[in-house]
């Protein structure tokens, strides 16, 4: 077994742990640190199989935006926030356990391509004397168009039901109307009215020396 297959091999490990503590920890926090380390170990996989735009565009796109999404989507959930802003310290331990195991990857991989080493055979892309990313374009739309196609439905299926779930009618808690706030007009939200003018009160000051003189 060459460097490069064990590499694989722990890195596959890390990620389904990592994966496993996403669904199982009660804590969002621990939970999107977890998916963090999730989404840059298989970035990592990808980048020691060869394919090193789709691990780039996985740090880039699902670490750097996904994941802030994820964090808003958790702010809007019915959740206790107060409990998780006390200690925030007692995170310290998870993240820093994850930044660690983050750069000694990177190290991994940064040594397995020093070696100029593989664990999945000559690269496709190479062979044909193409880029990564030309050749990932020219098979995802040619041979894969169809499982492409495919899976943007399936992830705009996803979307609708999530935005479905956290819209449902809940009692006791305001809901927003967006058709009655598009047709709302100026003169619905403000109003003149003409009032007239009223002489002044005469204060307490002024009617004692009224009564003196």
């Amino acid at each position: 077994m060459d460097f490069a297959t064990l590499a694989f091999l722990v890195f596959a490990a890390i990620a389904v742990i990592s994966a496993g503590g996403v669904i199982t920890v009660r804590n969002p926090v621990h939970a999107a640190l977890c998916l963090v380390l999730t989404f840059f170990t298989v970035a990592c996989t990808w980048i020691l199989a060869g394919a090193e735009f789709l691990g780039v565009a996985l740090i880039l796109v699902y670490v750097g935006a996904v994941m802030v999404l994820f964090l808003f989507v958790v702010m809007m959930l019915d959740i206790d926030v107060a409990p998780l802003r006390e200690g925030f310290v007692r995170y310290l331990p998870l993240g820093l356990l994850v930044a660690v195991v983050m750069l000694v990857e990177m190290l991994t991989l940064i040594g397995v391509k020093a070696e100029l080493a593989t664990a999945f055979g000559e690269d496709p892309a190479a062979a044909q004397g193409l880029s990564n990313t030309e050749w990932i374009a020219r098979a995802l739309f040619t041979e894969f168009m169809l499982p492409f196609e495919v899976a943007a439905v399936i992830l705009t299926i996803a979307v609708v039901a999530a935005v479905m779930l956290t819209l449902r009618r809940r009692s006791g808690v305001k809901q927003q109307d967006p058709a009655a706030q598009s047709r709302v007009r100026a003169q619905d939200r403000i109003r003149m009215i003409s009032m007239p003018a009223e002489g002044r009160a005469p204060a307490a000051g002024d009617a004692a020396e009224e009564v003196k003189s």
